[in-house]
């Protein structure tokens, strides 16, 4: 075989053009991807219409049955505002519904595993298998959100105090937060454990209630003893309630507006949307990781 030589080469950079054409195919079948996988889940969602009911339900319990069994708490001895308890309360139903919805977010994808659909839509021509993350994220988002504004509804008919839409944004945003959060957990959790068994056993029996219990959803930091303060500032439900609550108190409420206040250490609204914003962060690129590791 001849060698080309330098002359030919330069021949054939002719040839080459002068503009690169970038193609948004790869974009597209991306999303269509995700739109599928999304149809898919709520097709799921429609055949088991008692699940989403349930799912509805079981906050409103919460709301109706802690704030009747507290209603009567003298919520200013401990707090600068003068509110029933039930009010004290919204805020982590809010987030604790959140949180709830966002930690069975794995589930379709565990019994993907175990039924085999999951091998299936792993061999077929995925552009980016990351669609799986984001379509059980926006799926459970969208159903959340609609449990979410369904509280906030039953909050206005019962405490008879219109929400206003900066209130309303709040409540979304910082709920979205932790539905994002948690759903990477979730998703990780449903690709290393090995069955849904363990799964109910790791969220419904040893995360969901400790998780409840040790943040400011029931009662605040000063009802708590030290170490129990400790665990409740590292959780990240704490912070996200403490937001939404005071957005709903506080009259001038700001980026500066202090939510956390301890001997420790003092966290207004912008820290702890900033250590949110890090969580999801972490959480979401572990859980990229992790699937690349299985499944590349």
């Amino acid at each position: 075989m001849q060698k080309i030589n330098k002359k030919t080469l330069k021949s054939f950079n002719n040839f080459r053009p002068n503009t690169i054409v970038k193609s948004n195919l790869g974009r597209q079948v991306l999303s269509k991807e995700i739109e599928t996988l999304i149809r898919r889940l709520y097709l799921q969602t429609y055949r088991r219409p008692s699940s989403l009911i349930i799912s509805i339900i079981q906050p409103l319990l919460w709301l109706l049955l802690f704030g009747a069994l507290f209603q009567n708490a003298p919520i200013y001895l401990f707090e600068a505002y003068n509110i029933k308890y039930r009010e004290f309360l919204n805020p982590g139903i809010i987030i604790f519904t959140g949180f709830n919805s966002a930690i069975n977010t794995g589930l379709p994808i565990i019994f993907d595993r175990e039924f085999g659909f999951l091998n299936r839509i792993l061999t077929s021509p995925l552009v980016n298998k990351s669609s799986l993350i984001y379509s059980c994220m926006m799926h459970g988002w969208l159903i959340t959100s609609t449990q979410i504004l369904g509280i906030i509804m039953f909050n206005i008919y019962q405490t008879g105090k219109i929400t206003t839409i900066s209130q309303l944004l709040i409540n979304i945003l910082i709920s979205t937060l932790i539905i994002t959060n948690i759903s990477s957990f979730s998703i990780y959790s449903a690709f290393i454990l090995p069955g849904h068994i363990e799964f109910l056993a790791l969220t419904a029996l040893f995360i969901n209630l400790p998780t409840l219990f040790a943040s400011t959803a029931l009662a605040p930091l000063s009802f708590m003893p030290n170490w129990l303060q400790i665990i409740s500032c590292i959780n990240p439900l704490t912070y996200a309630i403490e937001i939404i609550r005071k957005s709903n108190l506080e009259q001038n409420f700001s980026l500066s507006t202090s939510i956390i206040n301890t001997i420790w250490f003092n966290i207004d609204v912008k820290s702890g949307i900033l250590i949110l914003l890090l969580l999801n962060l972490l959480s979401f690129i572990l859980v990229i990781n992790i699937i690349k590791y299985k499944y590349d």
